[in-house]
């Protein structure tokens, strides 16, 4: 039965590391598609693959958010929401996996 536990506890601790950088990941991930939609970079097929990749990760989940926020003209909130509302959920979900110990 000592096993079992064993093997309980590392699969926990492995979801719950998962979330962490998962959620890390992510929200560093948003912040470069920020930085990259200010600041207007040269052209170069590298960067423009980067900002394509980033693209294509971040607008489907910021895009989400964009629908319920009002527009404030050319003020995005989305962003700030989405980081906030993926850091809430990775902390519940830990909390919900901490007590499984």
């Amino acid at each position: 039965m000592g096993g079992v536990a064993v093997l309980l506890y590392d699969w926990v601790n492995s979801v719950q590391s998962f979330i962490w950088v998962f959620t890390t990941v992510y929200t560093l991930l948003i912040l470069a598609y920020i930085i990259t939609s200010w600041v207007r970079l040269p052209y170069s097929p590298w960067l423009n693959r980067i900002q394509r990749f980033l693209y294509d990760v971040c607008e489907p989940y910021l895009r989400l958010f964009r629908r319920i926020l009002p527009s404030f003209g050319p003020l995005d909130l989305s962003p700030v929401v989405g980081v906030v509302f993926l850091v809430l959920i990775g902390r519940v979900a830990s909390a919900l996996l901490g007590r499984l110990h």
